[in-house]
Parts: structure tokens; C-alpha cells; sequence
């Protein structure tokens, strides 16, 4: 079925290679270990190896490792032709850039006499990046090829890189789980993006768009390893102790909360009161987006659990009835319905963030108002600063990602990546060995000679 433009003959290897040989050279150059990781400088101190900060981050790193590996992965594998990509082209942007990612995040954050050190918490924050472009690629699945998806990633890592120097830096946003810089910048990033590349006559592919019952039940796998181990990511980069407790528990009753919304909803909006599977793929996750900001916040037990349960109603009722809108009147096909599991509930974890932050005091944060707010317990800005600045954040990571979104999807229009057609969009053949496929088509030309002698006797 692959013509010509779309080949990846050579278009993939050669992007493959080129950019892992830079990738090697820019390592060679700027990389090395960090304390925690470096035989020398560990060993030259009288610490013990257990306070090695291996033993305290690599299991939190498992957990969203598995989450950008197989819970991003098989979310996506609800189309019914679509799985082999979903999974592996998830695998291939993923695996690209968590190294990109290392190199930006360590220019802006871990620049130590012109090397980047990097050690557990470095990976984590690499994979965080790469949860945002997956995000991106839940917008655009289906009307892509693996060569535009890489395009999109390395620009998305870098402004990404910024935006997060930006924020955390710069601003002193606090943003733990990423409802800012993962989420709500993921999310607008790669709605803009297909917005750009908007297909008017995607129509024709409408019949592949869809899902089948073994289909939905990989895409369930996926949403049951990103909700199991959501706590893990919203606290993997916290302060040990309390900071890291606290945000996995307030995680925790978000995303169950989340879960009955999610259920209760998606049963009433269906005029027969059956369940959509699609409700409870995404939105019962939304939970985990929408705490993300405020979950080293002292936001306390039945705080997280309002914010889950307001974070599953708004996402059913966006792919409900937004989503639709979005499409017909903006034109934005968005194939995940990445807006109602990423985009509005990061913009209400932010917005909860901001409030929580405002509220913020020493008489409920004592010492620990150090490890939170640590510009607050400076006296460098006082709460409502603080909060001002929570908002403002809000609006540079929508800026950079809308702006950034433009930029980028103009770039990806080129006809130069092999991007299927408007007819052949949502299918796997185009770009994979498909098992099954030649023995279909062998069965189709037999059928077809036999159908034409029948005619022929028969005359």
C-alpha cells in the first residue's frame, strides 16, 4: 500500500542515524556523571551508599518509565488499524527524546563548568519531557509519518526545555506533576499542531478511525499502568520525605475520586445510560492531571478528591460534547481527545495550584514551608506573589505552547516527511509489515481469477 511519497526507505534511516550520530557527538562533548553516579567523586566522600540518591528516585523512576513506555503506548491502541504505530512509533519518539531532553534540560538546569551531570533524577526529568511529546502525538495519531513525528519532537523537547527553565526558574513556579509543563503544554502544543495540518478530507479515512472490542480492551491496559502508577509520577521529583508522601496520597484519592465521577458521568450523558469506553480510557485519568501542580501542596486528603471529582467531570463532558465543536467549527482533529484528558484539566490543576499557593501559610506548612515554597520561607515573595506567579505560568507555558504549536506545524506541513494521504490515515500497512496482509491479498486475487472464470463459463 506505501507509494512512493510515503516510502521510508530512506526517508527513516537516514533520520534515524543522523540524529543519534549527533546525539553520540553532542554526549562526548557536554555529558558526564554526576556525584551520585561517578566511581571518583562517590567513593571520595564518607557517605554510605545507601544515601546514594539511586535508592531514593530509580524506583519512582521505574514507575514513569512504564507509564511512557507501555501506559502512553497502549492508551493509544484503540484504533482498530493503528496498533503497531501507536505502540511503536510511541517507542521510537520516546526513545529519542529522552536523550534530546538530557541535553536540553541539562543546558538550562544542570550546566556545571560546561558539562551536563546527569545521574536518576536527571532520567526522570527526561522521561517527564517525553510524557509531553506523547501527549502531542496522542493529538496528531493516524495523520503522521515516524519522520514528521521526530521533526515535531525535537522542536517540541527544546521549547519545552525553555518553557520549564522559564517557570521553575526563572518565575519559581512550583509544577511537581508537570499539570503546566506537561500537560497543559503537551496538550495546546499538539492541538495547534493538527490544527496546522488540518486534512479536509479526512473524512475518507473516517471508517478506520474508530475502535474495535480487542482494540479498546489494549488501550484499557494502557490506562490501568498510567493510573496505578500516576502517584509515582506526580511525586517522583519531590522532596524526600513529607513533600514526596504527601503528593503520592494526595494523587492517589484524585484519581479515585476521578474514577466514580468519570463512571457517573459517562452513564448519564448516554441516552440509554450505557458506559463509554472512551469516557473511561482517558477521563478517569484526568485526576492525576488535574493534582498535579497543587500535590506537594498542602492540599489536604477531601481537597484531592474534589479536584479528582471535578477533573472527571470535565473531561467526560469535553469528549461528550467539546470535542465535536472542536472539530467542526475550530478544526481541530484531535485523535485522542488529548484536550480532555491533558489540556483542560492541566489548566485546572494550575488554577488550583494558584489557589492553593494563595492560601499557603506558616501555620500549616511550619519548617516544611522550606521544601514547597522555598522563595515564601526565604521572604523573597510573599503568598500572593507567589500565587501571581502560579498564574503567570499558566499563561507563558499556553503562550509557548500555541506560539511554539504555529511554528512547528507549518514546518511539519513540508512535503517532505511522507505523511499519508487523506485516504489511507489511521493504518498500519502504510508503514509496517503487517502479518496477515499478503495472505488477504493473495485470498483476494484467487477470489477475483475464480469470480472471473465463473463469468467466463457461464457466457
Amino acid at each position: 500500500m506505501s507509494s512512493a511519497a510515503t516510502n521510508m526507505r530512506l526517508k527513516l534511516p537516514v533520520t534515524c542515524l543522523v540524529l543519534q550520530i549527533i546525539l553520540i557527538i553532542l554526549f562526548g562533548t557536554l555529558v558526564q556523571y554526576n556525584h551520585d553516579t561517578d566511581a571518583k567523586l562517590w567513593h571520595k566522600g564518607n557517605q554510605s551508599d545507601y544515601e546514594n540518591d539511586f535508592y531514593y528516585r530509580y524506583p519512582s523512576f521505574q514507575d514513569v518509565h512504564v507509564m511512557i513506555f507501555i501506559g502512553f503506548g497502549f492508551l493509544m491502541t484503540f484504533l482498530q488499524r493503528y496498533g503497531f504505530s501507536s505502540v511503536g512509533f510511541n517507542f521510537l519518539i520516546a526513545a529519542f527524546s529522552l536523550q534530546w531532553a538530557t541535553l536540553m534540560q541539562g543546558f538550562f538546569h544542570g550546566m556545571h563548568e560546561g558539562k551536563i551531570h546527569i545521574g536518576v533524577e536527571s532520567m526522570i526529568n527526561a522521561d517527564f519531557c517525553t510524557g509531553a511529546v506523547l501527549i502531542s502525538f496522542g493529538a496528531v495519531l493516524g495523520k503522521t509519518s515516524p519522520v514528521q513525528l521526530l521533526v515535531m519532537a525535537m522542536f517540541e523537547v527544546t521549547l519545552f526545555a525553555i518553557n520549564e527553565y522559564i517557570i521553575l526558574s526563572l518565575l519559581g513556579a512550583k509544577d511537581a506533576g508537570g499539570s503546566m509543563t506537561i500537560h497543559t503544554f503537551g496538550a495546546y502544543f499538539g492541538l495547534v499542531v493538527t490544527r496546522v495540518l488540518y486534512r479536509p478530507n479526512l473524512d475518507k479515512s473516517k471508517h478506520r478511525n474508530s475502535s474495535v472490542y480487542h482494540s479498546d480492551m489494549f488501550a484499557m491496559i494502557g490506562t490501568l499502568y498510567l493510573w496505578m502508577f500516576w502517584p509515582s509520577f506526580n511525586s517522583a521529583v519531590t522532596a524526600h520525605g513529607d513533600d514526596q508522601h504527601r503528593t503520592a496520597m494526595n494523587t492517589y484519592y484524585s484519581l479515585a475520586s476521578c474514577t466514580l465521577a468519570t463512571y457517573a458521568m459517562s452513564a448519564l450523558t448516554a441516552h440509554d445510560g450505557k458506559l463509554d469506553m472512551v469516557h473511561i480510557q482517558n477521563a478517569a485519568l484526568a485526576g492525576g492531571v488535574a493534582v498535579g501542580t497543587a500535590g506537594e501542596m498542602m492540599l489536604t486528603p477531601v481537597g484531592s478528591m474534589i479536584v479528582g471529582f471535578l477533573a472527571g467531570i470535565v473531561s467526560v463532558l469535553g469528549f461528550k460534547y467539546l470535542s465535536p465543536i472542536l472539530e467542526k467549527k475550530l478544526k481541530i482533529q484531535d485523535t485522542c481527545g488529548v484536550h480532555n484528558l491533558h489540556g483542560m484539566p492541566g489548566v485546572l490543576g494550575a488554577i488550583v495550584g494558584a489557589v492553593t499557593s494563595a492560601l499557603a501559610t506558616r501555620e500549616i506548612y511550619g519548617n516544611g514551608m522550606a521544601d514547597v515554597f522555598p522563595d515564601v520561607a526565604s521572604g523573597k515573595v510573599g503568598t500572593s506573589l507567589q500565587a501571581g506567579h502560579q498564574a503567570l505560568s499558566l499563561l507563558v507555558t499556553l503562550g509557548m505552547a500555541l506560539f511554539g504549536g504555529i511554528i512547528v506545524g507549518f514546518i511539519l506541513k513540508l512535503p517532505i516527511y511522507g505523511a499519508p494521504p487523506d485516504t489511507i490515515c489511521y493504518e498500519d500497512n502504510l508503514y509496517w509489515e503487517v502479518p496477515g496482509d499478503e495472505e488477504d491479498h493473495h485470498d483476494h486475487q484467487l477470489a477475483t481469477v475464480r469470480a472471473d472464470e465463473i463469468e467466463k463459463l457461464n457466457n
